[in-house]
């Protein structure tokens, strides 16, 4: 039974992941965004618990990828669909070979799962990681309705039909590009070994509290662009 409570967590992130593909379909995507940050709290605490009930299991690896498949790769492309057609007006029309323009956000949901596949077998991956997270890109995507109720003021950034286009493609490529990222798992609370990852969740507490939920694009932008930093300074480590 210990071995199951994490599970069920990860059964928690699926469900609201499926829950949250129904608000898309009923166009609330304020709720659907809700789904992905309720699907990322499962996902944080089915891993905390694994480690502190020593209950990892194979079973759980697999229902851990199958989960966030849903929730951060097919739920955040559906939602970045509908955004997608709301800021397009007549550029939406089908076009070569009657392939729907909008349609090339899927992309996102097939290197998500490509990503979650290579990550299971992918033993450089413990200490950091190898492409962009799929969370990450699950939060960044899930951000961009809550900004645009909360924050209108933003909303000409957000519904560019050009710039979701090619957010889709960037990201469907750093999902699986060989770029290291910085995993935020502390393995001791000393400043010196971590100072970097404190200074950032610093920036991070900070934006958030002037940027309220404009910052999560900010943030997980700067996220990468520092990890990929750290990478050309120090590529062996």
């Amino acid at each position: 039974m210990k071995k199951e409570i994490p599970n069920l967590l990860t059964l928690g992130n699926l469900l609201a992941g499926c829950i949250g593909l129904w608000f898309v379909m009923q166009g609330d995507l304020v709720s659907a965004s809700y789904c992905i940050f309720i699907s990322l709290v499962c996902d944080f605490f089915d891993g905390f618990l694994a480690r502190a009930l020593q209950a990892y299991s194979d079973l759980g690896k697999e229902l851990d990828s199958l989960a966030d498949m849903v929730s951060f790769g097919v739920l955040p492309a559906f939602i970045l669909f509908s955004l997608v057609e709301q800021s397009c007006g007549t550029q939406c029309t089908v076009g070569l070979f009657g392939f729907y323009k909008p349609f090339m956000v899927f992309a996102l949901a097939l290197m998500s799962a490509y990503r979650l596949a290579k990550f299971n077998i992918d033993t450089r991956q413990s200490d950091q990681f190898i492409g962009v997270p799929t969370p990450a890109n699950g939060l960044l995507i899930a951000s961009l309705p809550l900004i645009l109720h909360f924050q209108p003021e933003y909303s000409a950034y957000i519904l560019s039909f050009k710039g979701l286009l090619i957010y889709a493609v960037v990201m469907s490529y750093l999902l699986v590009c060989e770029l290291p990222l910085l995993a935020f798992k502390f393995k001791t609370c000393d400043w010196k070994s971590n100072q970097v990852k404190f200074i950032f969740l610093i920036f991070c507490i900070a934006a958030l509290v002037m940027l309220k939920f404009a910052a999560i694009p900010v943030l997980v932008i700067a996220y990468i662009l520092l990890s990929g930093l750290i990478f050309l300074l120090n590529p062996n480590k």
